[in-house]
């Protein structure tokens, strides 16, 4: 990997950062396509990796606002998702791999601007936990999912519960990603190098997330997530 890649991905994952820590996602939709784009190996491990340090800090920071039988029964449902994840990342190419990471956040997108809000019920957090869990061991990218059937929570309560089911299921997803032999020295060691980014980014957003216009926020991101998606696509095919 070279210099200006590594200073391009350090933008892209300090923005996403800084997103996961002020609204409850962003860091795998921003800095998934991209990684994919750069350093193929980096996805999805690389990204699970970085997203443990930040979910852990918004955990910490908003422990006092997270539901934690709504967790419970999100981390119910990753199990089974996890374990086919963790199956589709060992046998899939990474041009497939690809393919579905962009796919997965056309669809998230597409999902968000129909405004589809299921009710936060225990069996729809269970699927949405199931549907997080295989989404996000197979393309680094689980929130779209829990996103949908938490949107009802808002600030600190939303941020504590989202980082703290992704804090568990990303510890989950890298023990089974371990055990199919997709996580190595070499993206550990690369992944060590953008650590610093994403805790400046986890601080930043201490200072600017209250003055954030989420809906405004929102759509930045998904415009962004849809351009590394589309560019992610061409390239499987040039």
């Amino acid at each position: 990997m070279s210099t200006v890649e590594l200073v391009m991905l350090a933008v892209i994952v300090l923005l996403g950062s800084f997103l996961q820590a002020s609204i409850g996602f962003g860091l795998g939709m921003l800095a998934g396509p991209v990684m994919a784009l750069i350093e193929p190996s980096l996805v999805p491990a690389g990204v699970m990796l970085l997203a443990t340090g930040v979910t852990l800090s918004i955990v910490l920071l908003d422990r006092s606002e997270l539901d934690l039988r709504g967790t419970g029964w999100a981390l119910l449902g990753r199990v089974p998702g996890v374990i086919a994840g963790a199956a589709l990342v060992a046998v899939l190419p990474t041009r497939i791999l690809n393919l579905v990471l962009a796919g997965v956040v056309l669809l998230g997108v597409f999902v968000s601007i129909r405004g589809f809000a299921p009710e936060p019920t225990r069996l729809a957090v269970v699927t949405a936990g199931a549907a997080s869990g295989l989404m996000g061991t197979a393309t680094s990218i689980g929130g779209p999912p829990m996103a949908m059937v938490w949107q009802s929570k808002a600030g600190a309560a939303l941020r504590g519960t989202m980082g703290a089911f992704f804090l568990v299921g990303s510890i989950m997803s890298l023990a089974a990603l371990a055990a199919a032999g997709q996580v190595t020295s070499e993206i550990v060691s690369h992944t060590a190098l953008l650590l610093p980014v994403t805790a400046i980014g986890v601080l930043l957003s201490r200072f600017f997330a209250r003055k954030l216009d989420v809906k405004r926020t929102k759509a930045i991101v998904t415009v962004v997530s849809v351009v590394g998606a589309l560019v992610l696509i061409v390239q499987q095919f040039v």
